[in-house]
């Protein structure tokens, strides 16, 4: 037999996900292939009725310590890394008595998911697998000789291969097998050593930093035809969104239509669904529209009315479960994906009606005060940083100007302001009732960015036969502070009559006194919401 293939002649198994064990076991069995587990794992084979040898009658060691100590030990390292062809090697095998290992299945002790259900710091900690880790990178650095399963799902693939090769393994096999283990090791005590830094205060830039994930969706591709691209869920405590809807129907989602879902079902959770009904519409991740609603149906009009045209081909985030009203208005032009808490049975069977249409349902709001960290790469490395969990709502408004604004410019400064930290930078957000009515975003300055908003707000009023522009009365966002009064100056001559910035410019004086000059109620918050 080349070396290209392995005969596999004994099996160690020792698993804390016990999906399929039996009968995996059992077709092993089938093949001759010798049965060797631990603790529970043999329990389960024992019952079974298979013929299972346990690791303490290799090691000549009990499990201690509450199964802390069971595996390490030189009878089951030494069956994992000796090289078949090495001499020594296999002298010190015959020496001590130890039998070598062809194949190892293990899958870890379920720390992410201990993690995820808010267990108690010393649950945890329990839930770290220490012999597992230790035996899949043996197995895996042999992986010329041994090959490693980490993953139920490769059970019926393995045995497929046994079975059509009088249970060998090919090399290749082998080798794909023990890039998955260590990958999953790595993704594993990524997940400890974030979670061990979420639990020190003082540990918000640890000198070694780890991210890992496993496989949601293979992409067709990223953002261009000629990327490749693949979608990983993070462990640890999910978000609601993206990672945690359900799709009922539609295409499967591309690498952009999850981006901006991502952005889209952030954005929309600012607004708490038990003081209205809120709408975020999003196009290449900023929002065309935004707009709450005593209605989902009447929030998604206002939020379409903003931008019907950058609308076309977009993302509808609501921050309540979809219903028919809203549904049957939102079918009737193209949209990409609709995402929301849930939906009624009639609501889906409307959105069904268009099949192409992805409907995604997260079970639930992301928190925008909630924890975690942003992830972004560069040449040679990765900026990781806080997520931004600043609320306006927590903030205190300082009024700067002679004028304080009104009750109602107060509600929309919020409202605007909850809407700029999800537009890219520079962005400039006028708003008016509860309902975005122009957006400049992402502009190299930010002068520009409030000519566009004000240009789109004028846009609107010619769609709607107004003759005045939808800025008319409006409020003003900014999501940093204006450099110079020229930003400002050009809001109020769209019609602003208040403004909300975070402050802070050399120039703060100019740019209040601008706002005075043109009658402007103007707020700073002391919180910048960059995006970029």
């Amino acid at each position: 037999m080349s070396h290209d293939q392995v005969r596999v002649t004994r099996a160690l198994l020792s698993v804390s996900d016990k999906d399929g064990l039996v009968a995996f076991a059992t077709a092993l069995d089938r093949l001759g292939i010798a049965l060797v587990s631990t603790g529970g794992t043999h329990k389960a084979l024992r019952e079974a009725g298979l013929p299972v040898t346990e690791v303490a009658d290799l090691t000549g060691f009990p499990e201690m310590m509450d199964g802390r100590v069971k595996t390490l030990h030189p009878g089951v390292h030494g069956g994992l890394l000796a090289v078949r062809d090495n001499p020594e090697h296999q002298a010190a095998l015959a020496a001590h008595g130890i039998r070598a290992i062809d194949l190892l299945v293990v899958n870890l002790y379920p720390f992410e998911a201990t993690v995820a259900k808010g267990a108690a710091y010393d649950d945890c900690v329990e839930n770290i697998d220490i012999g597992g880790p230790a035996m899949i990178r043996a197995a895996s650095k042999n992986h010329a000789d041994v090959a490693v399963v980490v993953d139920v799902a490769d059970y019926a693939d393995l045995l497929a291969e046994l079975e059509a090769n009088a249970g060998s393994l090919h090399a290749q096999t082998r080798r794909r097998l023990a890039q998955k283990a260590y990958a999953r090791t790595a993704t594993y005590d990524a997940a400890i050593a974030n979670w061990l830094a979420g639990q020190i205060e003082s540990a918000a830039t640890p000198t070694y930093r780890a991210f890992g994930g496993s496989l949601a969706q293979p992409l067709r591709y990223g953002e261009n035809p000629h990327q490749s691209a693949a979608f990983y869920r993070s462990p640890g405590l999910p978000r609601p969104g993206v990672a945690t809807a359900r799709q009922l129907q539609g295409k499967d989602l591309s690498y952009n239509n999850l981006n901006d879902t991502d952005a889209a079902y952030e954005c929309v959770a600012e607004f708490d669904p038990a003081r209205s009904a809120a709408v975020a519409i999003i196009k290449h991740a900023n929002p065309c529209g935004v707009a709450e609603g005593a209605s989902l149906v009447e929030a998604y009009e206002r939020a379409l009315s903003c931008d019907p045209t950058s609308a076309f081909g977009g993302i509808v985030a609501l921050n309540r479960p979809l219903d028919a009203e809203a549904a049957r208005r939102i079918v009737e032009i193209f949209t990409e994906v609709i995402i929301a808490p849930d939906a009624s049975a009639e609501a889906i069977a409307i959105v069904a009606g268009k099949k192409n249409l992805r409907l995604l349902l997260a079970d639930g709001l992301p928190d925008p005060r909630g924890a975690g960290e942003t992830v972004k790469t560069l040449a040679g490395g990765l900026l990781v940083q806080a997520r931004d969990a600043a609320v306006v709502d927590d903030m205190p408004l300082t009024v700067v100007t002679q004028r304080a604004p009104s009750e109602r410019e107060y509600a929309d400064l919020r409202f605007a302001y909850r809407v700029a930290k999800h537009v890219k930078s520079n962005a400039i957000v006028y708003a008016r009732d509860g309902a975005t009515v122009g957006i400049g975003a992402g502009q190299m300055s930010r002068v520009d960015s409030a000519r566009i908003a004000a240009w789109k707000a004028a846009e609107g009023a010619k769609r709607l036969g107004a003759t005045e522009s939808l800025a008319k009365g409006s409020v003003v966002a900014s999501d940093a502070f204006f450099p110079f009064a020229d930003g400002l100056i050009a809001a109020a001559e769209a019609g602003a009559t208040a403004v909300i910035q975070p402050g802070g410019s050399m120039r703060d004086a100019d740019v209040i006194k601008a706002a005075d000059a043109a009658g402007l109620a103007m707020v700073f918050t002391g919180h910048r919401h960059f995006r970029h």
